[in-house]
């Protein structure tokens, strides 16, 4: 049986992406993956679902628009001195987000995003947990070991003010 994109013996279809590649984009993939969601979408064009799900996130955040229209938008830097958010990185981490919430995996991720939206909304909920996702990976980079899911959990549950209920 061929996986995805992998025709006989391993050999990749024309266009096709290669696993690596669909399961760890480049920074210019992901850059092209969101300009061409929005490009398509300001078209007309039919969207993949996963475009549509980036769309979702793109349309309520209007100040990127300016940015995935650049055609700078591919090589630009957003730095953070520079009082800037990424928007790449920004949307990157609602996608992350919003697939974890549908899997939910880390376990209890779906409540504690739930609640957080119950009380406020879905978007700012996203934000809330997108602060946990980072500074998670960042003590990830920083001492070179994998993400703990049990403490981005602990560490979403004590943001939104849910403890440990729900595990």
């Amino acid at each position: 049986m061929a996986m995805a994109g992998l025709g006989v013996a391993g050999r990749r279809f024309a266009g096709q992406p290669s696993l690596h590649s669909m399961f760890n984009p480049s920074r210019d993939q992901v850059r092209q993956f969101f300009v061409d969601s929005w490009r398509k979408h300001r078209s007309h064009e039919i969207l993949t679902p996963l475009e549509t799900i980036a769309l979702d996130w793109i349309l309520q955040h209007p100040e990127y628009h300016a940015d995935l229209e650049s055609p700078d938008a591919l090589s630009q830097d957003f730095a953070v001195e520079e009082g800037r958010t990424n928007p790449f990185l920004h949307l990157s981490m609602h996608l992350a987000i919003a697939e974890q919430v549908s899997v939910d995996h880390p376990r209890g991720i779906r409540t504690a995003h739930d609640a957080a939206a119950a009380r406020t909304d879905p978007h700012h909920a996203a934000h809330e947990i997108m602060e946990c996702l980072g500074q998670v990976v960042w003590e990830c980079q920083r001492l070179g070991t994998p993400l703990d899911s049990d403490a981005y959990i602990d560490l979403i549950r004590r943001r939104i003010g849910t403890g440990r209920s729900g595990t």
